[in-house]
């Protein structure tokens, strides 16, 4: 028995568990083993259990019965898809019926207006003119009064496509007109007044016929070609400018009171592509104009597509994006009308600047009229816009202008540009609230003050954006700074003592910024220890010491840089200290005994860093490696070619660091902690003792691979053991091989192949159990450490 089990779970005559024993719905329970009669309050609760049990299925199988009968109610009302047949596929819709019928129309009107056209070209001459003219008369009647039928049994979409098949027919009947009673008149001109004619009548039959969509923007696509086209007969550009300028215009009114959605948007947008056309070519032919008059004219153009896109920005029917491009692109227009005319007047060198002066005069305007955001944000965008290519223009002579030194002859109007670009950069920042424009004038006006030929004044400058940068944490003033010391420094550097002047003053400025701004200081520490190894090199050259000389003193700026990076504060210091030092070894590179000192050097200061900071303990194997290679570089500047001077104080070192780490984890394998160790020196070694004639290398070889062996078996260590019995075995080989060699001269020549059968029987007969064997050697092999 149980003592865990409750005592009233079993039978008090039988001691059997009672659980899930006793028959549901006994009026007094009894157990099924020995028939005992169960009382007790454990026999009291099972019965209320069974009776619970009971009520709920009945009222389970009452719910099941009505379930049924619901759904015997229900299934009438929603009856079920019919059930396809086996094997049959079901249809499926991939076209609505009015995409089906949309289709159907546009095909049936395009066939027809090929067969129309047909007609007139290509058949029209096997009738009379009595019989041409009825026939496309007709035609024309009937297709233009059909949509008045097709509407009263409301077929729109018919009505609409037999509309355009009646336009259609029109303009073959303009077409036959000519060929037949007109054929004297230009062709061009023709083309336009009929076009004309046609966009008129088919205008007044839009408004016949209101229903109907496509007939408005279909005579306002026909109205953009009777002025072009009148204007390309007379083979002038202005006249095609002006001619798409007032088409344009003449779209603009009727975008702005027209009130149907079609026409008015296609009012909107052939007006923009004539307009633009327009003035792109406006602007060519100011931009080519070389007479008062050409550019005047010119001039007048772009005013008229500046009025054009002012007019439409200051109604209120655009949104706020349109009416930002239209004044923007008004503002483009009077800059370059402006500009065109001063142009003429100045000399070449000047033109940007005339191009700017307008800039900024529509910038002015723009924060002086009383206008709406989005027009005065657009006029202001487009004055910058085209203040923007004349900086473009004035870029190239001014880059050179900075990075050259004072013999270079460029454009004069070059700082001017700059200047007054950083004044309209710095306006449009105000007015626009733009990071971009602010961003933008400082580096125009550094461009500006730089074209002084004075380092010094440069200097001044490159302060300036450095105390920028520190009071408004300016992106772009402290990259402008940098770029302008670098180029400072390369302009001097020929003048030795300027070029230390230089470095001192930018030293200064760069130190100033690293405790003014503690955001900056990852780029002026880097820029402060740039400097100091500047002055490091060239003072030593400056003085007369040799380059390989000069270079220590770059060396001790790395160290002075590790040691302030001691400081928690000043942490920004590490890693150009460690690009000093590197510069300083490098420098030393063509001298190899101060190569040598200058790596054991730098180890000293690696090994300190990782002495004195705890989260650099890794960096004590870069310094090992620098003692290392100092040691090489020592050796190889007294001409030591033993590979053994220079491999056995890396092993030394690789082993003595195996040791600590395996004092330190003993599960450390040994082929981690001594293998590499002593391949470094064991293998050069074996290399250079088979190419050796001589007896005192192997035999030194041999002992040192002997003594490594046995004391691999001694502390049962794999990486020594095999090692050193691999090369005492190659060691041992070498040595009698002229013996072997001799030996097997005198043999005769059957015997190895008679010897090396005799092997394989032998191989063969007894080839489980050395398979066997050699199981076992792999196993206490790897059960070696």
């Amino acid at each position: 028995m149980d003592p865990k089990r409750p005592h009233t779970d079993r039978c008090p005559g039988c001691g059997w568990y009672l659980l899930a024993a006793v028959p549901p719905m006994a009026p007094t329970p009894a157990c099924p083993r020995c028939g005992t009669t169960l009382v007790g309050p454990a026999a009291d609760e099972l019965r209320d259990t069974d009776r619970a049990i009971s009520r709920l299925d009945v009222e389970r199988g009452r719910l099941l019965m009505r379930r049924a009968q619901l759904l015997a109610h229900l299934r009438p009302a929603f009856p079920a898809p019919p059930t396809p047949v086996w094997g049959t596929p079901v249809a499926a819709r991939d076209a609505s019926p009015r995409t089906v019928q949309n289709l159907l129309l546009t095909l049936g009107g395009l066939l027809l207006a090929v067969a129309a056209i047909a007609f007139t070209v290509i058949s029209w001459g096997h009738l009379g003119i009595a019989g041409r003219s009825a026939v496309l008369g007709v035609l024309t009647l009937a297709a233009a009064a059909v949509p008045v039928l097709l509407l009263r049994r409301s077929l729109v979409a018919t009505a609409e496509v037999v509309a355009c098949l009646a336009l259609v027919l029109l303009l073959l009947d303009a077409y036959a007109l000519r060929r037949v009673a007109l054929p004297e008149p230009d062709g061009l001109r023709y083309a336009a007044v009929a076009l004309a004619v046609v966009s008129a009548a088919w205008t007044s039959y839009a408004r016949l016929l209101p229903r109907l969509v496509l007939p408005g923007p279909l005579a306002f696509v026909l109205a953009q070609l009777p002025l072009f086209l009148w204007a390309s007969a007379a083979q002038s550009a202005e006249a095609t400018a002006a001619a798409l300028l007032a088409t344009a215009a003449l779209d603009t009114v009727a975008a702005l009171h027209t009130k149907r959605p079609g026409p008015r948007l296609t009012a909107a947008v052939c007006g923009t592509a004539l307009g633009l056309c327009g003035l792109l070519t406006a602007g060519v032919l100011s931009g080519a104009a070389t007479g008062t008059g050409p550019a005047l004219r010119a001039s007048g153009l772009l005013l008229g597509a500046a009025a054009i896109a002012g007019t439409a920005a200051l109604r209120r029917a655009p949104a706020a994006p349109v009416a930002g491009m239209l004044s923007g692109v008004a503002a483009v227009s009077a800059v370059a009308a402006a500009g065109g005319v001063v142009r003429l007047m100045a000399a070449a060198d000047w033109t940007a600047v005339g191009y700017l002066l307008c800039a900024m005069a529509a910038l002015a305007a723009a924060a002086a009229l009383p206008l709406r955001r989005a027009v005065a944000v657009g006029l202001a965008s487009g004055a910058a816009a085209a203040g923007a290519v004349a900086v473009l223009w004035a870029l190239p002579p001014l880059t050179v202008a900075l990075l050259t030194p004072a013999d270079f002859h460029g454009p004069a109007a070059a700082p001017a540009v700059a200047g007054l670009a950083a004044v309209t950069l710095a306006a449009t920042a105000r007015r626009l609230d733009s990071r971009p424009a602010a961003s933008g004038a400082i580096v125009a006006t550094a461009a500006a003050l730089c074209a002084i030929d004075l380092p010094l004044a440069r200097v001044a400058v490159v302060a300036a954006l450095l105390a920028l940068s520190a009071i408004a944490l300016t992106p772009a003033a402290l990259a402008t700074a940098g770029v302008l010391a670098l180029t400072t420094v390369g302009w001097v550097h020929e003048d030795g003592p300027m070029t230390l002047t230089v470095l001192a003053l930018l030293l200064v400025a760069y130190g100033a910024l690293f405790a003014a701004a503690a955001r900056t200081r990852a780029v002026s520490a880097a820029c402060a220890v740039a400097c100091a190894a500047g002055l490091a090199w060239d003072g030593p050259l400056v003085a007369g010491w040799p380059r390989h000389d000069a270079a220590f003193a770059v060396l001790s700026v790395a160290a002075a840089a590790q040691a302030l990076a001691l400081t928690r504060t000043a942490r920004a210091f590490e890693y150009p200290g460690y690009a000093a030092a590197a510069l300083a070894v490098c420098l030393t590179a063509d001298e190899p005994p101060a190569l040598a000192l200058a790596l054991a050097c730098t180890g000293v200061v690696v090994a300190a860093v990782a002495a004195l900071r705890a989260e650099r303990r890794r960096l004590h194997h870069v310094a090992t490696a620098l003692f290392v290679a100092a040691l090489w570089a020592r050796l190889a500047a007294s001409g030591v070619t033993t590979p053994e001077a220079y491999t056995a104080p890396l092993t030394a070192v690789a082993i003595t660091l195996g040791l600590l780490a395996r004092r330190r984890d003993a599960t450390i394998s040994s082929w981690l902690a001594y293998g590499p160790g002593l391949a470094v020196t064991l293998l050069p070694s074996l290399v250079t003792a088979w190419g050796d004639p001589g007896w005192p290398r192997p035999l030194l070889l041999g002992a040192a691979a002997l003594a490594v062996t046995l004391l691999g078996a001694a502390r049962r260590l794999a990486a020594p053991l095999l090692l050193g019995g691999a090369v005492l075995a190659l060691d041992a080989v070498h040595e009698l091989a002229p013996f072997i060699a001799q030996a097997l001269g005198a043999v005769p020549r059957w015997v190895p192949l008679a010897v090396a059968g005799v092997l394989l029987l032998a191989l063969g007969a007894t080839y489980e159990r050395r398979l066997r064997e050699v199981r076992q050697l792999r196993r206490r092999l790897l059960r070696l450490r």
